[in-house]
Order: C-alpha cells, then sequence, then structure tokens
C-alpha cells in the first residue's frame, strides 16, 4: 500500500476523526471510564502531529509528538501521543511510515529519544512498537502507578 505523510493541524478534521476513532476502540477494550493519566493532549502541547493517507487521500494511521518538560525524563524528550492506525491500515505499512515520519520530525527538533505509553490491553501496540525499536521502560510522569500503562522508549 503505497502511503503518503503529512503534518496537519491538532483540529484538522482527519486528525479529529482518527483520534475518535482511537477512543471509541480504547472505550471497548478499556471502558468508557477517563483512561488518560495525566493532562490531555491538545494543539497548546502537540505542535507536530501527523497523518498518513493511502493512495485515495483517505486518512487512515495518525499520531504526534509531545515534548516533556526535561524535569520529567531529562531534557530532549518527547512523548509520541495519540498514534493510532485504523483497523485496515494495520499490517500495511502505513504505521511504519507515520512512526519514522514522528522519528524524523523528532530529529528535526533536536529531540534524541521517544517515550510513549500503550496500554495492557493493546498487545498488538507492544509488539509493533517492539518490532520497530522501542524497548520497555519503567512508567513515567503521570503513568507512575496505573495499572493498566505500559511504556516504552527509543534513542534516536
Amino acid at each position: 500500500m503505497g502511503v503518503t505523510v503529512e503534518r496537519v493541524t491538532w483540529s484538522h478534521p482527519d486528525a479529529e476523526r482518527l483520534r475518535a476513532a482511537q477512543r471509541s476502540e480504547l472505550d471497548a477494550r478499556y471502558g468508557s471510564d477517563d483512561h488518560e493519566p495525566g493532562v490531555i493532549p491538545s494543539a497548546d502541547d502537540v505542535p507536530v502531529f501527523l497523518v498518513a493517507r493511502e493512495e485515495s487521500g483517505l486518512a487512515i494511521v495518525c499520531g504526534g509528538l509531545r515534548p516533556l518538560d526535561p524535569a520529567v525524563l531529562g531534557t530532549d524528550v518527547a512523548e509520541i501521543k495519540r498514534m493510532y492506525a485504523s483497523p485496515s491500515a494495520r499490517g500495511t505499512g502505513a504505521a511504519v511510515a507515520l512512526l519514522r515520519a514522528l522519528e524524523g520530525e523528532a530529529r528535526l527538533l533536536g529531540i534524541r529519544s521517544l517515550v510513549l505509553e500503550t496500554g495492557t490491553a493493546q498487545p498488538d501496540a507492544v509488539r509493533f512498537y517492539e518490532r520497530e525499536g522501542y524497548g520497555p521502560i519503567p512508567l513515567f510522569g503521570h503513568y507512575i502507578g496505573s495499572g493498566l500503562s505500559l511504556c516504552f522508549a527509543k534513542s534516536l
């Protein structure tokens, strides 16, 4: 599947549609209670947001970067936020393309390490990140003490 990756605003309709689909999937896995520890991502703290589009132009994968306060994990660290692939896009390479684009954007910002949180009910995400070179790390920041969180990192 040929995909293109582009930078969009947080409020772009495709970004909002994909994040809503992610929320529905997470609600189905974890229940509809708020399952976002800490500050909910927004346009104010996620300056980079990307979507991957299939050849037809349909946005099928999204993800963003949120620079972290140096007090959390040191300097030059950003967190991947709202990474989501539509079920039809899984296994096609579109998510890998978007992840590589996020890593490239991070490098341009001077980020040296990317971290992320995923959940215990998302073994597919865990396999994806491990396959792409992200290794488990201790829970950090707002995830400390969460029984549903798993955290990963990759040096760039």
